[in-house]
């Protein structure tokens, strides 16, 4: 994912009114919820989301696999 369509992307998750939690997909593997648009900061293709009690994540375009826009679309466990 380049760094721009990353920033567009967010951008337009963090700005729906209604906001509405989003899952972001790491190529790892690893999975979380933003939970909170004021929760998340990003630049120039690199993002820091603060987990409740102060959790940081950082991730960056280069690690995204994919977002989740609505979470009954995840595959069930």
């Amino acid at each position: 994912m380049t760094a721009d369509n990353f920033n567009q992307t967010l951008a337009a998750f963090q700005e729906r009114a209604p906001f509405r939690p989003f899952t972001v997909v790491l190529s790892s593997g690893t999975r979380f919820e933003v939970d909170h648009p004021r929760a998340l900061v990003f630049r120039d293709g690199v993002a820091v989301f603060v987990r409740p009690g102060g959790v940081p994540v950082i991730f960056d375009h280069e690690g995204v696999e994919h977002f989740v826009a609505d979470l009954a679309e995840q595959p069930s466990s």
